[in-house]
Order: structure tokens, then C-alpha cells, then sequence
């Protein structure tokens, strides 16, 4: 199934430091969100323009940018939730699909998964089909979360299923035909420093869930790419001067450390 609906009901500003934000639809980029965007699309500026699927895009709005930017994008989003704002976000852009097509069997230059994986039990067999939907010299940017032994409260809040340590990456990444180009670590400092405070946060998310009957894999997995409570109240403050001139620096530190495994 698939979807190319009526112009969204919501305005798509696009700021130059932190790409879209769409207040309207209660949806806002987190830092952690920044720092990811713009390690991909740094590299996403040294390769040519193609065709472009993302798979667990929730909100769509790094693929919005990569649709302005030339690339012929598809979006794949199995949450509805997600798939709504995606929806709104696309204009009609692009068709965004909740289920996987029967012809993309080599049909795409590039393939995006980010932060994805994690939340698939059977991430070989995802993997697998993933690398069957490129193009013989296709490529995939793929990101997941990091050290298992940093496992915490955000990982059962976001409906994971595991962390990976770069061996165990590497190793599933190459059994299911990849050929590993560039690996790197993204987010250090401050994803570092924030990740603690987030798991106390999602911690209490996850205790009223319980008490409400949604603490379900399913209902984790729906809502993660895009409940932005907390990010909405803080955005102010990352968007502020002092704030832009923080994420800037947070840029250079990610990218001075890019080749460690932090």
C-alpha cells in the first residue's frame, strides 16, 4: 500500500542548522536526531543523486530534505502513527509506502535504515532483503545504536530488541552480502551525556505505560521515531543562540571522533 495524499495541513520550514520541524505535528528533531542527520547527509553530499528508499523513516523529514536535494525518493513506514506525520510531511512528494513492494527487488541506488535495525528480531533476514532491494552497486547508510552493555530504560521505551557492538555490526552486515565501505561512530559528546538523563526520563514513560496496558513491543516500536514530548519543551532552548552555537560545536567534536568507537 501506498500513498502519494493531498497536500499536508502542516507548514515544512526547513532551518539551514536543523533541517525541517513541524511544532504543528508535535514534532520536533531531538539532538540525538541532529547529530545522526548530519553525519548522512554529509556524506550524502559526495556521492551523485539517485534513487532513495528509507526504511522506518518515521517522520519523513530527513527524506523531505533529500527529496528538495534531487534524490528520487520512497519512504517505507510500517507505524501509523508515524506513516500519518510522514504523510503530511511528503506534500505528495513521494509515495510512502506501509508495506514492502513486490518490484523493488534492485531498484534502488541508495537505501537508508537509520536506527532501524534494532527494533527487528530477526535483523539477518532484514538485512537480506534490504541488500536484495539495491541496485548491483547500490549503497546503504544504516545506523543503529551502539555498546550492549549500554543497554537502559531507552531501550525498552523504544521497543529494541538489542544494541550492537561494532564486531557483532560487521559481522551481520557482511553475512547478509555487504560489503562495509565506512563505519563510524557518531553523537560523541553529547549523545554520551545525554543518553543517561533520557533513560531516567523514558524510565517513568515506561512505568505509566505499564499502568495503562501499553507496554507492548508493538506499541514501543509505533511511537519511538516520533513521540517528541520532551523534546518539544526543550526545543526552544536547542534552538536558541547559545543552543545553535552548542550543536555546532557538537558537530565538530562528532566529526573529530567519527573513527573511535566511543
Amino acid at each position: 500500500m501506498d500513498s502519494t495524499s493531498p497536500k499536508s495541513e502542516f507548514a515544512v520550514p526547513i532551518d539551514r542548522l536543523y533541517g525541517p520541524s513541524v511544532p504543528d505535528a508535535n514534532w520536533v528533531p531531538s539532538p540525538s536526531f541532529l547529530l545522526r542527520r548530519h553525519r548522512v547527509l554529509d556524506f550524502l553530499e559526495t556521492v551523485p543523486s539517485g534513487s532513495l528508499l528509507e526504511v522506518g523513516c518515521g517522520a519523513g523529514t530527513l527524506l523531505f530534505e533529500l527529496s528538495l536535494r534531487g534524490f528520487t525518493c520512497e519512504a517505507l513506514e510500517a507505524s501509523a502513527s508515524a506513516a500519518a506525520i510522514a504523510r503530511a510531511i511528503a506534500q505528495g512528494r513521494y509515495p510512502l509506502h506501509t508495506e514492502a513492494q513486490s518490484h523493488w527487488s534492485g531498484a534502488f541506488d541508495y537505501l537508508m535504515a537509520l536506527e532501524v535495525l534494532e527494533h527487528i528480531e530477526n535483523d539477518a533476514e532484514a538485512l537480506s532483503v534490504w541488500r536484495d532491494w539495491l541496485a548491483p552497486s547500490g549503497r546503504a547508510i544504516i545506523s543503529v545504536p551502539a555498546h550492549q552493555h549500554k543497554w537502559n530504560a531507552s531501550d525498552e521505551w523504544a521497543g529494541h530488541y538489542r544494541r550492537y557492538n561494532r564486531d557483532t555490526f560487521i559481522e551481520a552486515l557482511v553475512q547478509a552480502g555487504f560489503r562495509v565501505e565506512q563505519l563510524e561512530s557518531y553523537g560523541f559528546p553529547i549523545a554520551n551525556i545525554i543518553n543517561p538523563i533520557r533513560a531516567r526520563v523514558h524510565a517513568k514513560q515506561l512505568a505509566r505505560r505499564r499502568h495503562t496496558g501499553q507496554d507492548t513491543q508493538a506499541f514501543h516500536n509505533s511511537e519511538s521515531g516520533i513521540e517528541r514530548r520532551v523534546e518539544s519543551r526543550l526545543f526552544p532552548l536547542i534552538n536558541s543562540l547559545p543552543g545553535r552555537v552548542l550543536m555546532r560545536l557538537a558537530f565538530q567534536l562528532q566529526f573529530l571522533t567519527r573513527h573511535t568507537n566511543l
